[in-house]
């Protein structure tokens, strides 16, 4: 049988597996298995046919649960359905899962197997998801690349059809789910063929229908579940033998020998190695090179882990095996070990093979690389006469020493003749797409095999990203990162200033390009020394591409991707160079004609420039002896616990030097707990350009500051001697106003924390700033360093008004947000209002992801050492977490109200104290009051020192009021989270919601949620949205006694901070909702530097209303509508943005119909504003 080769990753290998087969789809966004609904939702959307003649039906759901739910439902209709998911979604699908096994339905959960949350928040992949399924009643199966997911999905999908019980087909989250590889596919004739129609048949047959009533999901007591529960049985015990017949089945196609468990290595190994997954290649390749060399070592591949089969599992074991290492990628703390440690143990000892030596270890969590050097570690451990029991690879563990030491230099194993490249690049500046174009041109055009991976930071656009990428004549099975590289690439000149470990990963003889505006001798001074001496004495070929200035001149602004692109096949070819460059512009065209023939013109353009402006640096022989300067050690005085977190995590973390930290560091933050205020010390000077003040032109309105996302640019007021004493770089203007006599103005800017977005310079009204080289502007970063550490703030000028907010220090600073983001100028302003006295609960999302990174977080302290105190429980749950913060504080607050009652009753205390005391009491709802309150009754209570004074002082950090505000996008207020976001607005409890609304989930990548919009294209809605947006603020203004404000910062900024204000103020639930334009919305003339514009033409043109409804307003007043009738232009602001535009070129008469009705809506709703103003303001 002759299939076709196509480049593509897991997640499209299941999917398209998976689409063949299935006639519903219940889904729900979770990173990483989103993408394969997506492509399902985009095939249904092109009319792509299943198996059965029909597209598939998609059912976007509010959550995992949800989806899960209609999956049961679907099912339970007759209706062959299938879900994706991962992590804490799969959890959450868990009680569903019961059901649908019990009742042997044949659904079939494709899973991109992810790390769940527990100390920390990881996206990335192991198997701690799956495993907590394995006692549901799902069948398990297992992939360990792209190929076999694209094999053997079809075995879920057959296997639970015939054999009445729903799988679980799973693989490894990122390293398979986002591995790019060329694979042979599937045709859908072949996979028709394989399924047994009779079954599909009897499955509708026995399919709940009024023609043929019937019930499912009784009730049953004591007396006879036990007995129904175990009538299933007979399903399980055949389960293996259907698995079997349809792996045979694939194997007659293919020429394959998939088997429930596979063995690989010497028929005669001595040494075993039990394992599902990624880690399986790695194995492969490391027991290739033992046997290689003389030694007698194994595999056994797990293919179906549910249910296990003893009998199959012994069969495959060589006769002359001693010892067994079982793998896996999950942790259960207390246990006696992992779950298939635990099953392989107790198969052996029920097949009577106890002479068996068998030890468990731990690998991969949080997508921990397993390079070759681990698995050699595994086998050299088992040679010992007692091997550790229990035992980790890939890190090292010096505090329970359960780590296997790994040699630092192990063999090459990858196939001879791999190319190997790695990529360095700044999130957002296109590497990774160019990367991924690259992969599929060489792929795609060549008889090559590929592979393609990619590795990130916590950041949002603007962090560093890493991209693997190899190629050969051989099938490529290494899962594992590049460290071995025939060409590296620096796409950012700033990791070679910060010492990023590049240069280690080139082989000798290879290709280092850096890209760079400097000259041979400016390059020569930036080189670390360590890294000099690599170059000169491996030989390594160093070239310089100036594509900062290039990628501007021709039209693609800061993106420096596709010149890059083009300077990596002149210098690696790989492909005759004219082939190459037609192939990149036809890729280009593909990917970008969706956002404009402009931007495919400037690509193309780029990429004739790129493939000759590179030039060689001649290496100075003085390079090999170069010298490291001293290692600066931490003094006693800078041994703080910020200073320590600093150098000892955020420094190596950030150069993306994570994997060399011990368990050791972590072991003071083992509960996930890290300092405030890190994010100050990274100073990652990633913007090429940034903003210059120009103090003649400066009217003092502070407006840069308010819009800035970052908060790098702020104003400072000085007293004489503080501006005397300021570095000589200074500029200052006489400062402005009444209570600023006497003082002097400046508005400092910070180089190297300022992500270069131009917002600041788009909103100044009389042009004082200009974005220059950030080369012209590093003698100011003294001046903000003094600024931030020595001037003092001027309680005086602060003011509810723009100008004022902006003379309090920012409790927000420095995030990984992109640059522009919305959703960080609004929190940075709400912690200027209360961050002294913040708690703040986080939906999981990007404002989890850009509010606490590890190790660098960007809420800081004030002078006094306060600040917001920040936490992030799950995406479901955070306005009950929330509520439950503000509960768990008055329940301490209201003990100690208790304690100070009795004191103020008893004989023995002063009458000093117990007026103290009942003047804290009398404050305790007000926030400002209940400060000065709280210090006198502590005062007082520090003079008494009795028992009861000392009890009261241990928990002194109680007596303020303090303000609790629960943040998080649309994703969690409008769909997953709204259940409990309702029930705690309805609850009355005074706490603050911010809900940053991008109308789409955009940290998992832009999928439609119930706040986007008629028309919208985004992942899940790919023929556009065909309903309209939900009205959250008045699902909570229906209440009467919640404050709910909608909000857009760029449109009126007075209105923003005045409903933040009032929000605090109010006492009982309040709900303010920003409007928040995104890189998701692909804004096409300037993309998000021009985010505060784009606000403002949303609501003049009526596509987003501003207005406030105050319960406790006067009557008359309560409900207040600041926005103005639409101004029109409401077509033309649509076709500013890609998320809709791109509808007019693949679904123009349906875009045309859309967009009239989004418009119309959007009439419609001013005018119901303002019958609502009419209705609360009579009421």
């Amino acid at each position: 049988m002759v299939r076709k080769f196509k480049t593509m990753d897991g997640n499209n290998a299941a999917a398209h597996v998976s689409y063949a087969y299935t006639e519903v789809a219940g889904i729900y966004p979770i990173t990483p298995s989103s993408p394969m609904a997506d492509f399902v939702d985009q095939w249904s959307a092109a009319g792509l046919k299943n198996i059965f003649g029909t597209r598939v039906k998609v059912a976007e759901m509010q959550s995992e649960a949800g989806a899960a739910g209609t999956v049961h439902g679907s099912l339970g209709a007759g209706a062959l359905t299938t879900t994706y998911t991962a992590s804490q979604g799969l959890l959450l699908m868990i009680p569903n899962m019961y059901k649908i096994a019990g009742e042997g339905l044949p659904g079939v959960f494709h899973v991109s197997a992810r790390c769940v949350a527990s100390h920390a928040l990881n996206i990335f992949g192991d198997h701690s998801d799956v495993m907590a399924c394995r006692q549901t009643g799902f069948a398990m199966l297992a992939e360990g690349n792209v190929q076999e997911v694209m094999d053997l999905s079809p075995v879920a999908h057959l296997a639970a059809i015939e054999g009445k019980t729903p799988f679980l087909n799973f693989f490894d989250g990122f390293r398979t789910s986002h591995e790019i590889q060329k694979v042979a596919m599937w045709d859908y004739k072949d996979l028709a063929e394989m399924c047994d129609m009779d079954a599909v048949q009897a499955f509708r047959d026995h399919a709940l229908n009024p023609e043929h009533p019937h019930t499912r999901g009784s009730h049953e007591n004591g007396d006879i579940f036990f007995q129904n529960r175990e009538a299933c049985n007979k399903v399980y015990d055949e389960l293996p033998a259907v698995v079997e017949g349809y792996m045979k089945k694939i194997n007659e196609k293919l020429g394959t020998d998939y088997g429930l468990f596979n063995y690989y290595g010497a028929p005669d190994a001595d040494r075993v190695v039990v394992c599902m997954g990624s880690f399986c290649d790695v194995l492969e390749e490391v027991i290739d090179y033992l046997n290689a060399h003389g030694e007698k070592v194994g595999l056994v591949k797990v293919r179906l882990f549910r249910p296990f089969s003893i009998k199959h599992f012994v069969d495959v074991l060589p006769e002359t095996v001693q010892k067994i290492a079982v793998m896996d990628r999950t942790k259960e703390p207390g246990s006696i070990g992992e779950p298939l440690y635990q099953d392989v143990v107790s198969a052996l000892y029920e097949a009577g093979k106890t002479g068996i030596k068998v030890v468990g270890g731990r690998y991969g969590l949080g997508s921990k690389d397993t390079p070759p050097a681990s698995a050699f570690a595994v086998f050299e451990e088992l040679k010992a006469d007692e091997p550790k029991r229990e035992f980790t690879i890939g890190i090292v563990d010096d505090v329970t020493n359960l780590s296997l030491p790994e040699a630092e230099d192990a063999p090459n194993t990858a196939a001879p003749g791999t190319i190997e490249c790695k990529f360095w690049g700044l999130g957002g500046d296109g590497t990774v797409g160019a990367n991924k174009n690259s992969i599929k041109i060489i792929g795609d055009h060549t008889d090559k095999y590929v592979q393609a991976y990619f590795q990130y930071d916590s950041k949002k656009t603007g962090g560093v990203t890493v991209s693997h990428l190899r190629f050969g004549d051989s099938p490529i099975r290494s899962p594992y990162y590049v460290t071995k590289a025939d060409f590296v690439a620096c796409h950012n000149p700033s990791y070679i200033v910060k010492g990023f470990k590049m240069v280690r990963d080139v082989k000798p003889g290879g290709t280092f390009l850096v890209n760079c505006q400097w000259s041979d001798e400016e390059f020569a001074e930036h080189m670390p020394a360590v890294a000099k001496r690599y170059i000169a004495n491996n030989n390594v070929n160093v070239y310089l591409i100036d594509a900062i200035d290039l990628a501007a001149k021709v039209g693609m602004g800061k993106r420096t991707n596709t010149v890059l692109q083009s300077a990596f096949f002149a210098l690696a070819k790989v492909l005759p160079a004219e082939d190459a460059l037609q192939y990149m512009k036809d890729a280009a065209t593909k990917s970008y004609m969706k956002k404009g023939q402009a931007i495919v013109d400037a690509n193309h353009k780029a990429i004739d420039a790129g493939a000759t402006a590179f030039r060689k640096f001649e290496v100075p022989a003085d390079w090999a002896t170069a010298e490291d300067a001293a290692p600066v050690e931490l003094s006693e005085e800078t041994k703080s616990a910020i200073a320590q977190q600093v150098k000892n995590l955020l420094e190596p973390i950030d150069r993306m030097d994570g994997d060399s930290l011990p368990v050791s560091a972590f072991v003071d933050c083992a509960d996930g707990q890290f300092e405030l205020g890190a994010s100050a010390y990274e100073k990652r000077g990633v913007a090429v350009v940034v903003p210059h003040w120009d103090e003649t032109k400066c009217i003092q309105c502070n407006q840069c500051a308010y819009v800035c996302p970052h908060a790098t640019i702020r104003p400072f007021a000085m007293t004489e001697d503080e501006a005397a004493a300021a570095p000589e770089a200074t500029r200052t203007l006489d400062a402005m106003g009444p209570k600023a006599k006497g003082m002097k103005f400046t508005m400092a800017v910070s180089p190297l924390d300022c992500m270069g977005c131009t917002n600041c310079v788009k909103v100044c009204p009389k042009g004082a700033l200009e974005m220059v080289p950030t080369e012209q502007e590093m003698d100011q970063q003294p001046v903000w360093d003094y600024m931030v550490e020595n001037v003092s703030e001027k309680k005086e000028l602060i003011a509810a008004n723009v100008k004022g907010s902006q003379f309090k220090q920012p409790y927000l600073e420095f995030s990984g947000s992109c640059a522009g983001c919305a959703e960080t100028a609004y929190a940075r302003l709400v912690t200027q209002v209360a961050g002294d006295r913040m708690f703040i609960s986080n939906a999981t999302g990007c404002s989890s992801i850009w509010g606490n990174p590890a190790a660098t977080a960007p809420y800081c302290k004030d002078k006094d050492g306060h600040g917001p105190a920040w936490n992030n429980s799950l995406f479901e749950d955070n306005a009950e977490h929330g509520l439950g913060m503000a509960v768990g504080y008055e329940a301490v607050q209201h003990k100690l109200i208790a304690a100070t009652q009795d004191i103020i009753a008893a004989d023995g205390p002063s009458d000093e104290l117990k007026a103290a005391g009942q003047a804290w009491i009398d404050s305790v709802n007000d926030a400002e009051a209940s400060k000065t309150a709280a210090a006198a009754y502590v005062a007082e209570l520090e003079k008494c020192g009795c028992d009861a004074s000392k009890a009261i002082l241990a928990d002194k950090a109680y007596l303020t009021k303090k303000s609790f505000w629960i943040f998080g996008g649309d994703g969690w207020a409008y769909d997953i989270g709204f259940g409990g976001l309702d029930h705690v607005l309805a609850s009355g409890h005074n706490v603050n919601v911010f809900v940053f609304d991008t109308e789409v989930y955009s940290n998992t990548g832009g999928q439609a949620s119930k706040a986007s919009n008629l028309g919208q294209v985004a992942q899940f809605a790919a023929a556009g949205k065909v309903t309209k947006k939900k009205s959250l603020a008045e699902i909570a203004m229906s209440y009467g006694y919640v404050y709910v404000a909608q909000v857009a910062m760029g449109a009126n900024p007075a209105q923003t901070l005045k409903a933040i204000h009032e929000a605090e103020a109010y006492d009982g639930p309040s709900l303010i909702i920003g409007y928040s334009p995104c890189e998701m919305h692909s804004i096409k003339k300037g993309g998000m530097q021009n985010c505060q514009a784009e606000m403002k033409k949303a609501v003049e043109c009526g596509y987003w209303n501003l207005f406030r409804f105050n319960p406790e307003a006067a009557a008359g007043k309560k409900f207040s509508l600041d926005s103005k009738e639409p101004a029109g232009g409401y077509q033309e602001f649509l076709m500013n943005e890609a998320r809709y535009a791109s509808l007019t070129r693949s679904f123009p008469e349906r875009a045309e119909e859309l967009f009239k009705e989004n418009e119309q809506a959007a009439m419609d709703r001013y005018q119901h504003l303002l019958k609502l103003k009419t209705v609360y303001n009579e009421a």
